[in-house]
């Protein structure tokens, strides 16, 4: 006997999810762009174009539209974290660590990425009693990590600095002002951008040897 199909998903459902997927869409952006503090539950109605009712149906609070957009953020995350995963051993550690911060970045010059949580705020104290939210970033710091331990085990990464250092400075990338303020002066493309913020994250404000001082936009063309 065959077996019976799943009945789609009456159209009432398929509406809720769209518009639930809209909701977190427009959090997404409105926390990359006002921060949490700045940012209400009547500026999300309006933004998605539905009433402040109808957008309690589906999130109880601010706090649970923040979380559900962390978590968004978060999946996506993981899900470029696996891809290159999958790509090792091509991919070396240090190699997976710039590129998922440089992914990182470009959400947020994109309005994708929501400012982390200040210490001692509303949201850090909601956040910390999600378990959806809290499961994705043991997982996701788990695997940052194990790529910290091997490029400072493969001598690629300096093996004095605390690993737990290296993660929070990679997460505090991910949110990093210094791309908004380059974007604003007009000199730099997104790309150059993020090229010149990795390179000082990943190697410092030093003057590099003559073969490793090439512009961003020469790195670019290199990198194909």
């Amino acid at each position: 006997m065959s077996a019976i199909p799943n009945p789609r998903p009456r159209f009432r459902e398929q509406l809720l999810r769209v518009r639930e997927d809209a909701i977190v869409s427009s959090v997404n952006r409105l926390l990359a762009e006002r921060g949490y503090d700045q940012m209400t539950v009547d500026q999300v109605a309006a933004d998605v174009g539905i009433a402040k009712a109808s957008l309690y149906k589906h999130f109880a609070s601010k706090e649970a539209l923040a979380a559900a957009a962390m978590v968004r953020v978060l999946d996506e995350a993981l899900a470029e974290a696996a891809h290159l995963a999958e790509r090792q051993p091509e991919v070396a550690p240090l190699q997976a660590l710039r590129a998922i911060t440089g992914w990182a970045m470009r959400q947020q010059l994109d309005g994708r990425m929501p400012s982390l949580p200040a210490q001692n705020s509303a949201l850090r104290t909601a956040l910390l009693g999600h378990k959806g939210y809290v499961d994705r970033v043991m997982t996701l710091s788990d695997r940052l990590g194990a790529w910290i331990t091997a490029a400072q085990a493969d001598g690629s990464l300096d093996p004095d600095l605390p690993p737990e250092l290296v993660l929070y400075t990679l997460y505090a990338r991910a949110c990093d002002p210094v791309l908004g303020l380059l974007r604003a002066g007009g000199s730099y493309t997104a790309d150059e951008s993020v090229q010149w913020v990795l390179r000082t994250c990943f190697e410092g404000l030093q003057a590099q040897p003559a073969t490793q001082s090439r512009s961003a936009r020469e790195q670019m063309v290199a990198a194909g």
